[in-house]
């Protein structure tokens, strides 16, 4: 299979998509437990809680979705599996872990500074 600065074209699809379902599965979980209709003024401190948990977290999958876009683009543009700071490779193994990964470990332990 022909490989593109490294990586499988095929492999990053398949890792991209399973990555796409998951965070789908995780948003619709999430959409199903806000099926239950509450009124704010009945919220016990665990409800308020796990509400403001939910739209963290909610928030969070948004992000994730973001990325693994913005991944879907790269690979369509032939730089999947380059650092968009550097152009340097991403370790396969990073790229495993982490498939929408955009930065090598290094670049993302300075940004993390």
């Amino acid at each position: 299979m022909a490989t593109l600065h490294g990586v499988d074209p095929e492999r990053a699809r398949r890792l991209l998509a399973a990555e796409r379902e998951r965070i789908e599965q995780a948003i619709a979980g999430l959409n199903e437990d806000d099926a239950e209709p509450s009124e704010p003024g009945d919220m016990g401190s665990e409800d308020l809680y796990q509400s403001e948990f939910d739209a963290g977290l909610a928030e969070d999958l948004a992000v994730q979705l973001a990325a693994l876009e913005r991944a879907e683009v790269r690979l369509a543009a032939g730089v999947y599996g380059l650092s968009v700071q550097s152009g340097e490779p991403i370790p396969d193994k990073r790229l495993e872990a982490m498939p929408t990964a955009e930065l090598t470990v290094e670049e993302q332990r300075l940004r993390e500074r």
